[in-house]
């Protein structure tokens, strides 16, 4: 049965979708059958592996208000043995459409337990706001990957984040545990950087993932080539890390 993976930040800008679209594509690499739900109305993941947003498709949107199952939506990217569920702008506008709902946040856990079996990872990329989707996402999930941008105020953000997850373990999902938190866009050369995860090590031990996530330029431009940076630039450090990352998840697994 897949493991279905939330990666959440409520604080936007920490390299959520980055991260989510790499680790997917390296798990898929280490020939693991991985698919991408990407449930950010923004839908920087369905772009980033190079889906033009704009065309008509069946998206996660059609799927969460009831007008399609999730395998109708499921399309097949560059990566051998990496499939996504695009998203679409109207995603924002299901909030409001479930709202009247019994329920409610429970449709994402009902619609992926449809092909669960079919996948060894699932992984829904979250918006940074907390709705209606997000808390579905969360309910339907296994476990949690946060990333933390290696600055200052990203430990701020966490505590907020750490109790929306407990209130979803107590209401919801008791369950869902937390996967790993992952410093992202690090520079070894900052004192800031270590500083950070020195500090996220102190407070979450054996939860903070030994792989960091460096700062990279490849690692930046590959989502605008539409590409995993796998495929845009397979010996770039961004390319190394996230590799490292999927083989540090899988060993968590035995």
């Amino acid at each position: 049965m897949g493991k279905v993976i939330a990666v959440a930040n409520q604080k936007g800008g920490v390299g959520k979708t980055t991260t989510t679209i790499n680790l997917a594509a390296s798990l898929a690499i280490l020939d693991r059958k991985v698919l991408l739900i990407d449930a950010d109305p923004q839908a920087n993941a369905s772009s980033g592996l190079g889906f033009d947003v704009g065309k008509e498709r069946t998206s996660i949107y059609e799927c969460v208000i009831g007008e399609a199952s999730l395998r109708e939506a499921i399309e097949s990217t560059d990566v051998d043995g990496l499939d996504i569920v695009c998203s679409h702008i109207d995603l924002v506008g299901s909030e409001l459409e479930l709202l009247s709902l019994p329920n409610r946040e429970r449709i994402m856990t009902h619609l992926i337990d449809e092909i669960r079996e079919e996948y060894d990872y699932i992984f829904i990329d979250c918006s940074p706001s907390l709705g209606l989707i997000t808390v579905n996402s969360l309910t339907a999930a296994d476990s949690v990957i946060i990333p933390v941008q290696a600055e200052y105020f990203a430990l701020e953000g966490i505590s907020k984040l750490l109790n929306t997850i407990k209130l979803i373990k107590t209401r919801l999902n008791p369950a869902l545990e937390i996967e790993g938190f992952l410093l992202t866009m690090y520079d070894a050369r900052l004192r800031l950087g270590n500083q950070i995860y020195e500090e996220l090590k102190k407070h979450f031990r054996e939860l903070v993932f030994d792989t960091v996530i460096q700062r990279n330029v490849k690692l930046s431009e590959s989502p605008s080539h539409g590409l995993p940076v796998f495929l845009y630039a397979p010996e770039s450090k961004g390319a190394l890390n996230h590799m490292q990352l999927a083989k540090e998840l899988i060993s968590r697994e035995k």
